[in-house]
């Protein structure tokens, strides 16, 4: 309830801002996380450091675990919806229970009306929450000064390989 008062509150505050003269932004697309690579699906995170700490459980993650990504983003849940841009950057296994990670991801979109533009998010995602924020700390191109955060969902989460879809809503104030 407290989430969604929040969200509530976030949507007021940028409708009164856009009655200043800022105009706001809500973008919907879907990451697709694939850690572990199957026909036809190649990986688009790959871990580049091993953490020293098992993590409780987890035959996978370690405490410490660094990801490189370059996840392709879509118009819907389905890999093979229409292609938006990539999210690229990396996600650090920040917690020792594996449940945070620390995100630092450009969203570069390259189709449609945002083609050559990017947005900056970077932040704690707790990764099994049902919703997580994060801030918006810059973007390019059409997103020139942009500020806001994005809201992350779990759409489907294959737990024996770590591969992930994810829904983002970027609000966003220009």
């Amino acid at each position: 309830v407290m989430r969604h008062v929040q969200h509530l509150l976030a949507v007021a505050a940028i409708a009164a801002v856009a009655t200043h003269g800022v105009t706001t932004t809500h973008l919907q697309f879907y990451m697709h996380d694939t850690v572990t690579p199957s026909a036809g699906s190649p990986a688009t995170a790959v871990r580049v450091v091993r953490g020293p700490t098992p993590a409780p459980g987890d035959p996978i993650n370690r405490f410490g675990d660094l990801y490189v990504i370059d996840d392709p983003l879509t118009e819907g849940p389905d890999l093979a919806s229409r292609a938006v841009g990539r999210a690229q950057g990396f996600y650090l296994m920040a917690s020792r229970s594996i449940d945070q990670l620390l995100l630092s991801a450009n969203m570069a979109f390259t189709a449609g009306k945002y083609n050559g533009s990017s947005i900056t998010l970077l932040g704690r995602d707790a990764i099994f929450d049902e919703i997580r924020e994060l801030p918006v700390v810059g973007g390019t191109g059409g997103f020139h000064g942009a500020a806001g955060y994005g809201l992350i969902r779990t759409h489907s989460l294959n737990a024996s390989n770590n591969n992930a879809v994810l829904v983002i809503d970027m609000y966003l104030m220009l």
